[in-house]
């Protein structure tokens, strides 16, 4: 598969993909990803055992209440009662 791109910004997105750490394929199937907006199964990292863990604790908040703004400060009115 060959695909052309100016050379400029090649040069720059190989300076990007050193700076981070990637290599320049990574960096172009990541974006890739994104932008057709599907996520492969072999392309996702795990996610940690520590966070799996947090998954539904805590009590639910209403859906209307998308940053829990006002479940915390329901709950701050109870604390401080």
């Amino acid at each position: 598969m060959e695909v052309a791109i100016n050379n400029n910004i090649y040069q720059q997105a190989q300076a990007y993909a050193r700076q981070q750490g990637l290599s320049l394929n990574a960096v172009i199937e990541s974006f890739l990803v994104r932008f057709v907006g599907r996520s492969q199964a072999a392309t996702e990292q795990p996610v940690p055992d520590i966070v799996l863990s947090l998954l539904g604790a805590g009590d639910a908040v209403s859906d209307d209440d998308l940053n829990a703004r006002e479940a915390y400060y329901q709950y701050l009115d109870e604390k401080y009662k």
